[in-house]
């Protein structure tokens, strides 16, 4: 499919996302953090992110997660010098406090630093991933920032990679470039943790 038909194929998706009514998203949300133990799979520390509008999920997931893992990391998005966007940083959430966490660029919050450099998501046996939709192989459809496609890249053979979604939003295809990584799971809040056809993940 041309990029066009990304785009496309974006704004029905964000437009379908805006005309859940809130009392759907925040039920959705619960859902979704029961299914982390399972997601997490005795992992020590995760990668997760803080939702952002209507995407699925929020703040009590994060708990969650401090709970069962000894560390949760939160992404840092920076653009470098010559503007293209740079793989992610890392910084450590801290259960409870999300008055802690410092707005940043492109509408997100994020840990206070000192950060951690790109590269310690390579440690990392398990991420979760923002996403407008995943594919049955494993294909993740994002916003188009490229901030997750150079980020992903550094992640370890085995990862366990988790597009969080809708439970509509898991679809047969989507188009496919070179530089996608592909998810090892999907995350929904009905069908819970969706094995894809992505790399192998952990403990299988």
């Amino acid at each position: 499919m041309s990029d066009a038909s990304k785009a496309e194929i974006r704004a029905s998706l964000i437009t379908a996302r805006r005309a859940v009514p809130e009392a759907v998203r925040a039920e959705e949300a619960r859902r979704l953090a029961d299914h982390l133990e399972e997601v997490v799979g005795g992992a020590p520390a995760v990668c997760a992110y803080l939702p952002v509008g209507t995407e699925p999920g929020g703040t009590a997931l994060l708990d969650r997660l401090a709970e069962l893992c000894d560390e949760v990391l939160l992404p840092v998005a920076r653009i470098g010098s010559d503007g293209d966007h740079l793989p992610l940083m890392w910084g450590r959430y801290t259960a409870g406090t999300p008055g802690g966490l410092v707005e940043a660029g492109f509408g997100l919050r994020e840990p206070a630093g000192p950060w951690l450099p790109a590269g310690e998501v390579a440690r990392i046996q398990v991420i979760l991933v923002p996403a407008l939709a995943v594919d049955r192989a494993g294909v993740r459809l994002g916003r188009g920032g490229g901030f997750y496609d150079r980020s992903l890249a550094l992640c370890a053979p085995g990862s366990r990679l988790v597009a969080v979604v809708r439970d509509s939003e898991i679809v047969e295809e989507l188009p496919r470039e070179p530089h996608d990584v592909l998810m090892t799971h999907a995350l929904a809040p009905e069908a819970g943790l969706v094995a894809l056809g992505g790399r192998a993940p952990i403990g299988e």
